[in-house]
């Protein structure tokens, strides 16, 4: 009875935790199904019912699908056009486009190391996804008061560097993400190895408004908004400039064959490099000021003051 005892202490630990996992797992695949049978979400939302995000040093964001050309609204007001919102007659097409873009779920998506499962890794390293970990310091204090460190895991978006090469030939690049510095600095550091950023502006350069928080300004860039764009997976960044943003797909580590920046954001780039004022084409492609009508944002909070 001694020695059962004794084998007793001795396994038990290493039995627990795996019953655990596994249970941890079950409960994952079924949260899967029963989103699966209310709509399906992206994997992101996914990934983070089991705690992979931390959104104490990670920009918090909703989830969004990129815009098609959106109907207008069911209502009897005036939809807005292009001459309603007074849009200027732009530049003489000389000077170079201002692409601002988006960090976290546009370019790069991070989690946690300690909570992200070998598989989820193993799986997109298999699939030829890159990644890289990363220290980086966090707004949370250690008990000595010193700044707490996180370990995050960073799966680079499919062809991240090829794009901001090409992209940098023929515009000028500015990152701005709601992400706080000690976390993006560094990250930003290791993805931009061509120094190609012109400006890099973290969360306290976004702004509050009625609407929602972290909303990024373009007017703190450039006085001109005709020759200045945002790309970014969160719609609401661009409130203040609804007829200079491109919406995208949400990127998670479960999209390793995801062919947005090469394939869809960088074409839509080019053509709008050529255009004297990008707003009368981004507004026929997307109509975000009646989105943001439907979304209960008068058209009077869709802009800002110069």
């Amino acid at each position: 009875m001694a020695e059962l005892a004794q084998a007793a202490g001795v396994y038990a630990p290493r039995t627990l935790p795996a019953w655990r996992s596994l249970l941890n797992w079950l409960l994952f695949f079924f949260q899967i199904f029963v989103q699966i049978v209310r709509g399906t979400p992206s994997l992101t939302q996914l990934l983070s019912y089991v705690g992979l995000r931390n959104t104490s040093f990670l920009s918090s964001t909703p989830h969004f699908k990129p815009l098609p050309i959106v109907e207008l609204p069911e209502s009897h007001q005036t939809p807005l056009t292009v001459s309603t919102l007074q849009i200027a007659a732009g530049t003489n097409g000389e000077q170079r486009l201002t692409v601002v873009l988006d960090l976290d779920e546009t370019l790069v998506c991070a989690y946690e190391t300690s909570s992200l499962p070998n598989i989820v890794r193993t799986q997109a390293t298999e699939a030829g996804l890159k990644w890289f970990e990363l220290e980086c310091t966090s707004s949370d204090k250690e008990c000595e008061g010193k700044p707490k460190i996180n370990y995050v895991t960073v799966f680079e978006r499919p062809g991240l560097h090829e794009f901001l090469k090409e992209l940098s030939e023929f515009a000028n690049l500015v990152l701005f993400t709601a992400g706080l510095e000690g976390y993006a600095r560094p990250l930003v550091d290791k993805i931009d190895v061509g120094n190609r950023f012109s400006l890099r502006l973290y969360r306290p350069s976004t702004i509050s408004t009625e609407y929602r928080e972290h909303v990024k300004d373009l007017v703190c860039i450039s006085k001109d908004l005709s020759r200045i764009v945002i790309v970014d997976n969160n719609p609401f960044s661009f409130l203040l400039q609804p007829l200079n943003g491109i919406p995208c797909i949400p990127f998670s580590a479960g999209q390793p064959h995801d062919i947005q920046l090469l394939e869809v954001i960088l074409p839509l780039l080019k053509h709008l490099s050529k255009q004297k004022d990008v707003r009368p084409v981004l507004y026929d492609r997307f109509h975000m000021p009646e989105w943001f009508q439907k979304h209960g944002i008068p058209a009077s909070a869709l802009t800002s003051e110069e």
